[in-house]
């Protein structure tokens, strides 16, 4: 077998172009997604296998596989492509914040009342920072994390990918809501064995929100009739204020919108802990460090409870 060369004779674009063809198990969508011919693309992964001695794809299948030394490989590559990014990062990250980049990564009940303050607070401290901000589902956020996609995440504490650490900022609690109107009509605390009684709207199970909602119900065998699901919370709100149906909704949000009034449930929803996420041993530039000060800030600032 031949040895092994130099690690500098490798190039970038040679593992760039080999995690394309292990991820679309295709060198013709690979060439497509890279902006190359096909041509291209195989004589170059031809030249890194050359240069590295070992036969990193099975091209004899219908689907192009790595072997186990190109399974092998790839890993360390991507590994190598996302540390090359954070230094890039770090290299160009301002201390004085006159410019710089935060990505963020957001459970999508937080868009609802954490997102619009946050960002005002960031623009207004540090306008030269830009933020990047993605709403999708925490399991989602902590495996953009691990991948460097995200620099941060809010969330809630739980069991985490291992290598996701996390940061508590405050206590959430959610809590029955229903029309101004229709409030006065329900009793002070409200069984929730009455709630049998009541049609609801929540939102899908999409939302971790409402897996927290479910397991209450579950917990203390209730069995509200749930007559419409939705995946806004603004749609929910505008549901709850213009019908009779109530809704199960972070304390926050129902704070801010005056046509909804909070309906005390006995016993009362569990509380959760929100919490800040990060990647064990990153890259923590002068952005991210900013934005954990300011969203810490920003928490006691509008007086939620802490963690």
């Amino acid at each position: 077998m031949a040895s092994l060369a130099s690690p500098v004779s490798v190039e970038l674009r040679h593992l760039r172009y080999l995690l394309a063809v292990a991820e679309q198990g295709n060198f013709t969508r690979a060439a497509e997604e890279l902006h190359i011919s096909q041509p291209t693309l195989s004589q170059q992964i031809k030249q890194l296998e050359k240069t590295l001695g070992v036969q990193l794809l099975d091209r004899t299948g219908r689907t192009v596989r790595l072997t186990d030394a190109g399974a092998v490989y790839t890993d360390h590559a991507r590994r190598a492509l996302r540390d090359l990014a954070a230094a890039e990062r770090a290299v160009h990250d301002v201390q004085d914040l006159s410019r710089g980049h935060l990505r963020l990564g957001v459970t999508p009940t937080f868009t609802a009342y954490l997102v619009g303050p946050l960002t005002a607070a960031l623009h207004t401290r540090h306008p030269g920072v830009g933020l990047t901000l993605t709403e999708t589902t925490q399991d989602r956020v902590e495996a953009a994390l691990l991948a460097d996609e995200l620099d941060l995440g809010i969330a809630f504490v739980g069991a985490h990918l291992p290598g996701v650490a996390g940061t508590a900022l405050f206590t959430e609690t959610l809590g029955l809501v229903a029309s101004a109107a229709r409030a006065r009509t329900l009793p002070d605390p409200l069984p929730v064995s009455a709630l049998r009684d009541e049609q609801l709207a929540l939102l899908t199970g999409d939302f971790a929100t409402r897996g927290h909602i479910d397991e209450y119900f579950a917990r203390h065998r209730s069995t509200p009739r749930i007559t419409v699901e939705a995946n806004s919370i603004q749609a929910l709100t505008e549901i709850v204020r213009r019908t009779d149906l109530a809704t199960v909704l972070p304390d926050a949000i129902t704070d801010d919108h005056p046509h909804l009034a909070p309906v005390p449930l006995d016993p009362p929803l569990p509380t959760r802990t929100v919490t800040l996420l990060h990647r064990e041993g990153a890259y923590r530039s002068a952005a991210s460090r900013a934005f954990t000060r300011l969203v810490q800030d920003l928490v006691r600032a509008r007086g939620y409870t802490p963690a």
